[in-house]
């Protein structure tokens, strides 16, 4: 998935001295900002391949997580990150985990047959073919490297481009 690429083009100088360090007027942190994304990603892919949320990565329900897994509730939609370090995975291992979820969700989509990409399923109030949710994924992973570049630049790290 080249939104993968795409946004780890902004996470050099991320540690894990600084991965949930929160800007003022700012939403979240960059390790949020991975776990909500491979969390997202994974739930679209779901929906393609049925194999359900890697335990893996995630502890399912959980308000938090541990050094390899993101708790499902600390990064889903609304959720309210904090910058306990204890409760996310290092840098290092967030990154990881948001890489197999552009794989997982790549191949998903690579190998769907044109029935499944026609089938639709439920996103929030509405009903959204699965081709659908594909371009979903891209814009939502776009939307949070804007928030990224944001905190990059809040936090006081070089900027990226230009």
């Amino acid at each position: 998935m080249n939104s993968s690429t795409l946004l780890k083009r902004f996470i050099p100088g991320f540690t894990d001295d600084n991965h949930t360090r929160q800007a003022p007027g700012l939403p979240n942190h960059v390790a949020w900002n991975l776990g909500h994304l491979a969390l997202t990603m994974h739930r679209v892919a779901d929906k393609i391949d049925g194999k359900g949320i890697p335990a893996a990565d995630f502890i399912e329900g959980a308000d938090k997580g541990d050094a390899q897994r993101f708790g499902t509730e600390s990064v889903s939609f609304k959720s309210v990150p904090t910058d306990d370090k204890a409760r996310y995975p290092g840098m290092t291992r967030c990154v990881a985990i948001f890489d197999a979820a552009c794989e997982r969700l790549a191949a998903g989509f690579r190998n769907a047959d044109e029935a499944t990409l026609e089938k639709t399923a439920p996103w929030g109030a509405v009903q959204v073919p699965m081709w659908g949710l594909g371009l979903r994924m891209a814009f939502h992973n776009g939307v949070h490297c804007g928030q990224i570049t944001d905190i990059r630049r809040a936090i006081g790290l070089p900027g990226v481009l230009g």
